[in-house]
């Protein structure tokens, strides 16, 4: 039962950090000064699709790592040790 739910909270937090990082990313992206950029479109510069892509990665990345380690945490305060596969080896 333990890993059912340990599988949950570690999805869900993922999927949370991944809807909050294009925001994150556009607003960091928009306070640069940069211009509105679709990586998807062929007329844009490739340039700035590609670091508007490398900075949403990089947010996406940094939110994921920080959400489930959060749920880590939550799931070992309430149960008492940490997931099974996370923690020191």
């Amino acid at each position: 039962m333990g890993s059912m739910v340990w599988k949950a909270l570690a999805g869900a937090s993922a999927v949370i950090a991944t809807m909050v990082a294009g925001k994150v990313a556009d607003q960091v992206w928009r306070t640069a000064g940069q211009e509105d950029v679709d990586p998807a479109d062929p007329d844009s510069p490739m340039m700035q699709a590609v670091l508007y892509a490398a900075l949403t990665g990089l947010v996406a990345a940094g939110l994921k790592t920080f959400a489930t380690r959060k749920a880590a945490q939550y799931y070992e305060n309430s149960s008492g040790h940490l997931p099974k596969g996370v923690g020191t080896r």
